[in-house]
């Protein structure tokens, strides 16, 4: 952890943004319990009534959820990535597929005309551990292993405000993979063509190749015609 000791007078402002730095970094994962009151009044050397002002702050903000009795939890990572989530709870799933569309066909381009070899191992690490997990028929693992490969894709763009973005949709985009999971057979979905046209350098082809998993996974979870 690194927290520091607040020092000047804005004492509750001071530990609201050392917080949100912790949560945005990864430090509490989403999902996950941040340190009790006592322990964190005593790292960053304030009082607890000023922990428990900047943890009602973030609260509100979207960030943390307070569980009486169980203990605090980071909600999500940043305000907007609160926000884009509670949007997307009443959103159906077509919707935040075509929302992926958008995003992914253009991180596809993007990434294929940026991507360094550390980019190119990223992916195809992702898509590895991608195959494996649904070869396993381990579900949770396959969720989590498609989201890093279509997060390396996106984190190949070299662009913050692009990979900020797709981060802060990530709890969203979870959900509809895990349920286009349940759906689809994989063999209908291939992703190697991403890689593939992103590792070559084509971005027309990496568009074109996202653009045909995003469709097919659309087609696949429309509801049918009755």
């Amino acid at each position: 952890m690194t927290l520091r000791t607040a020092r000047r007078s804005s004492l509750v402002d001071q530990v609201i943004e050392q917080l949100r730095n912790e949560i945005a970094a990864g430090t509490w994962p989403v999902g996950g319990k941040i340190p009790p009151e006592p322990v964190l009044a005593a790292t960053l050397g304030v009082g607890r009534n000023t922990v428990r002002e900047a943890v009602r702050a973030l609260t509100h903000a979207g960030l943390l959820d307070c569980r009486q009795g169980d203990g605090t939890y980071v909600r999500a990572t940043s305000e907007m990535s609160g926000a884009v989530r509670r949007r997307l709870q009443a959103a159906e799933l077509a919707e935040i597929l075509e929302v992926r569309r958008g995003l992914e066909v253009e991180a596809a381009r993007l990434a294929a005309a940026r991507r360094t070899d550390a980019d190119i191992a990223a992916i195809t690490a992702a898509l590895e551990r991608r195959d494996a997990a649904w070869a396993s028929g381990d579900h949770d693992a396959f969720v989590e292993a498609d989201l890093a490969f279509h997060t390396a894709v996106v984190e190949a763009t070299h662009n913050k405000v692009l990979t900020d973005l797709y981060h802060d949709f990530s709890a969203a985009l979870r959900a509809s993979i895990g349920t286009a999971g349940t759906l689809l057979n994989y063999t209908d979905v291939p992703h190697g063509p991403i890689a593939a046209a992103v590792k070559a350098g084509d971005a027309e082809a990496a568009a074109q190749a996202a653009a045909a998993c995003l469709d097919q996974i659309l087609t696949s979870t429309a509801a049918p015609d009755v």
